[in-house]
């Protein structure tokens, strides 16, 4: 997805978490987180901060817009 950075992954291993256990915090599923962290799915308002409490991350860091 152009102008979108994701950088989920970092903060994910930061609080040792695997896809599967942040999916599972947030109610996503584990591709979801995956697509994510590949920056080819462009999360809702309501996922990003779900994932941004589960991570304890700013979303504005975790989630870059160009």
């Amino acid at each position: 997805m152009e102008g979108f950075t994701c950088n989920l992954k970092v903060f994910r291993v930061q609080k040792g978490l695997t896809q599967g256990e942040l999916a599972e915090l947030v109610g996503v599923r584990r591709e979801t987180i995956m697509r994510l962290e590949k920056a080819q799915y462009n999360p809702s308002l309501k996922l990003a901060v779900d994932i941004s409490r589960a991570v304890g991350a700013p979303i504005e860091e975790i989630f870059l817009f160009e």
